[in-house]
């Protein structure tokens, strides 16, 4: 009974580093796309696939900012 509260509080963060792993794997994608479309096709790649990469670093930097979040919280739970 106690436990929607914090339920309520870990959404939030846990929506952050859904974000950011699914960034990182579009981004991933399109890499291997990148890199595949010259084999099965014999044409370049599109300029989508391209901008798709940026997602990438993207979600690094929002695995980053998750980790940081995570542990500033942590440390605050610790001291009170």
């Amino acid at each position: 009974m106690g436990t929607s509260s914090s339920d309520s509080s870990a959404a939030p963060r846990n929506g952050l580093l859904k974000a950011a792993v699914v960034c990182f794997v579009v981004g991933v994608v399109a890499v291997l796309a990148i890199f595949l479309t010259p084999v099965v096709t014999d044409g370049k790649p599109g300029l989508v696939l391209y901008l798709l990469t940026l997602a990438w670093p993207l979600g690094f930097a929002l695995a980053i900012a998750f980790a940081l979040r995570s542990g500033r919280r942590a440390r605050n739970g610790d001291r009170t």
